[in-house]
């Protein structure tokens, strides 16, 4: 059997809660590692280790900060050690959505400009943050039937 074969086997084998989840932790990665990208992050020259201060834009739309690129690495990172088993996968999905949430609330009543705001947002940010809260959460509640019987008898 080629590589190629095996790994989409073992792909294959993977429920649905553990898909998302390793789909998710490669996304939030790669969107860390473009945030240190000149070119793919626009004022590059700006950016800052924390705060608001930062100017670097990923995309030329969403304010990142060295902080801020690394806690998308290190939470992409556990998103795909998490997703090898179902009932982690499943906690990565509803605890990093949380975040998320948490994260577009702190962002509506934080002024941008904030000394406390040591994460760089924008709206764009904020916005990006509602949505993949929800999906994440959704996608965690949705496919909770992958999870172990034990989750399941637990809920009863």
């Amino acid at each position: 059997m080629k590589t190629s074969e095996a790994a989409r086997a073992r792909f294959g084998l993977r429920k649905n809660v553990q898909k998302s989840s390793l789909i998710a932790g490669v996304t939030v990665f790669v969107l860390g590692v473009l945030g240190f990208i000149p070119g793919i992050t626009a004022n590059y020259g700006t950016l800052a280790f924390a705060g608001h201060g930062s100017e670097a834009m990923l995309l030329g739309v969403f304010q990142v900060s060295v902080l801020h690129n690394l806690i998308h690495l290190l939470s992409g990172v556990a998103g795909v050690l998490m997703s090898r088993r179902p009932l982690p996968a499943r906690n990565f999905l509803i605890g990093a959505g949380v975040a998320y949430m948490v994260l577009w609330t702190v962002g509506q009543f934080l002024a941008m400009d904030s000394p406390v705001n040591i994460l760089p947002v924008n709206s764009a940010d904020n916005w990006l943050h509602l949505f993949l809260g929800m999906a994440l959460i959704g996608f965690g509640v949705a496919f909770s039937r992958d999870a172990p019987a034990k989750l399941r008898e637990s809920r009863a």
